[in-house]
């Protein structure tokens, strides 16, 4: 599906998949060599000539002279997930943007909405050699089909940096991807008011992206947040219908049947099984491929469940555990990305959270401090995890909407490496490895390497590092501490759990 933005970007702006949905799961989120050819929806779409929102400019200054090694760290020896070692980081200047680039920055901006933009225009930006564009140059590229536009702000993004995008094997696929591979692995910092301009561009695609950038107290990183290529889910609580829109569309309270009506799914498909009190409910994964978050009532207790496709990573919040005189948060997905993990979001606060944390990073809930507690989430057999749970409830078929759920609905999609930028790797395991990871209470993260860990407890070998311990659950794992009290853990794709968790301690059999 397009987005129908008129003149803006030339009218190049493309729905591309996202981190799933049954409706663009055929789609390849960042190629930039293929694009949707759904029909449009020009009702749903925000207006090309709708104002932007005003522009908060930086305060006229000299241009800035000094210039910095970046952190000052050497980035040699800083790779991506397909080998390619990135370049030592440009030198960035300290202080305001010069007056010159910020009159440049706004004409572009103002181009957006009211068309006429070209790739000359962009590639312009160079000449500021202020290495902190190429931030909003990657912003750009996200939203252009190759073109005029596409080839001006790479060059500008090449001539800023000295990076030699061709070097990477992962442009070959996505230009975007690399650029903004190469800005994440080298920490690159931004100019005041970066948030400002990022926000005019991304609401021109989605009015409802606008909360988040309001609040001007957020922890959130923007220089880590893309479009994941579709739209927000803002539907009301309870409502069963697809977005019109093209959203990735959450299950509130899905209906379920007990294990034995659960007969309609393989014993051999993957469940993500959660237990709270006396209960255990199975989440199918093909069905929490389709809609990606879940709000349930388990062991009477409430809990949000966000499923990453892209990080592999399933995790269940308890959402009734907030402070007093705060209504309970409804998760929903809000179509955004940070660093290729799904950005979840409160629908009755509009609060943005950290959906591998649980940290509100904005809104009145970053206010309040809030954290989100979590619930270990199993990851394993629907026959393995029946049987030793069969007492156990499953999601039922049509997920009580009298839904049909395709039993593959990504296809593959990643089975080749991140498809969103993630910046440099971990060496330690392949990107793609799922691990098992906990946060102890000192912070500490320890991840244990799912496949090798399971197979050394069914050799009756003991898997443990710095305290922790696995055991093994209905063909999934779990972990305890010394005193045999549960450590809450779930699994991912290594990239994203040791991106999120830096420094982790991984446990080697």
């Amino acid at each position: 599906m397009h987005v129908r933005l008129g003149a803006l970007l030339v009218g190049a702006a493309v729905f591309s998949a996202a981190c799933a949905g049954a409706d663009n799961a055929d789609r390849d989120p960042a190629s930039t060599t293929t694009t949707a050819d759904a029909p449009d929806e020009d009702s749903a779409h925000p207006s090309a000539t709708a104002s932007a929102a005003p522009v908060v400019a930086a305060t006229p200054a000299p241009s800035p002279t000094a210039a910095v090694v970046l952190d000052p760290r050497e980035t040699g020896g800083l790779r991506n997930f397909l080998g390619y070692e990135f370049p030592p980081a440009p030198q960035v200047p300290t202080g305001p943007l010069s007056p010159a680039a910020t009159d440049q920055l706004d004409f572009i901006w103002s181009k957006l909405s009211t068309g006429g933009l070209d790739g000359a225009e962009v590639s312009r930006l160079a000449e500021s050699g202020d290495a902190r564009l190429a931030w909003i140059l990657s912003d750009l590229l996200r939203f252009v089909r190759p073109g005029d536009i596409f080839n001006g702000a790479v060059s500008a993004f090449e001539e800023l940096t000295g990076a030699a995008l061709a070097d990477d094997p992962v442009a070959i696929r996505s230009p975007w991807q690399s650029m903004t591979d190469h800005l994440i692995a080298w920490d690159l910092p931004v100019f005041e008011g970066y948030a400002d301009y990022k926000g005019r561009l991304f609401t021109l695609i989605e009015p409802g992206w606008q909360p988040f950038f309001e609040d001007a107290g957020s922890d959130i990183d923007w220089r880590l947040v893309s479009w994941g290529g579709v739209l927000i889910d803002n539907r009301e609580f309870g409502d069963p219908r697809p977005c019109p829109r093209g959203c990735i569309p959450a299950l509130d309270d899905p209906g379920v049947t007990d294990a034995e009506g659960g007969s309609w799914y393989p014993d051999d498909s993957i469940v993500f099984a959660v237990v709270i009190g006396d209960e255990a409910r199975a989440y199918p994964r093909h069905i929490m491929e389709i809609h990606e978050m879940v709000n349930d009532s388990l062991g009477g207790r409430r809990i949000g469940m966000p499923y990453c496709t892209l990080c592999g990573s399933a995790q269940a919040y308890f959402t009734d555990d907030v402070p007093n005189g705060v209504e309970m948060p409804v998760l929903r997905t809000s179509g955004l990305l940070s660093r290729s993990n799904k950005v979840m979001y409160d629908l009755v606060t509009k609060s943005v959270f950290d959906t591998f944390t649980g940290r509100a990073l904005s809104g009145p809930l970053h206010r309040q401090g809030l954290v989100l507690p979590q619930v270990t989430v199993v990851t394993t057999t629907w026959g393995d995890w029946k049987a030793a749970h069969p007492a156990t409830t499953i999601v039922a078929q049509g997920g009580g909407i009298g839904r049909v759920y395709p039993f593959n609905p990504l296809g593959g999609r990643d089975d080749h490496g991140p498809i969103f930028p993630v910046g440099d790797v971990d060496e330690r395991l392949g990107v793609q490895d799922q691990v098992f990871g906990v946060v102890l209470d000192d912070g500490t993260p320890v991840a244990f390497p799912v496949e090798a860990a399971a197979a050394a407890l069914r050799a009756g070998e003991a898997v443990e590092l710095s305290g922790v311990e696995l055991r093994l659950d209905g063909g999934g794992v779990r972990a305890i501490d010394a005193d045999g009290d549960e450590i809450t853990g779930h699994q991912a794709f290594w990239f994203a759990w040791s991106q999120f968790m830096a420094d982790t301690l991984l446990w080697a059999p």
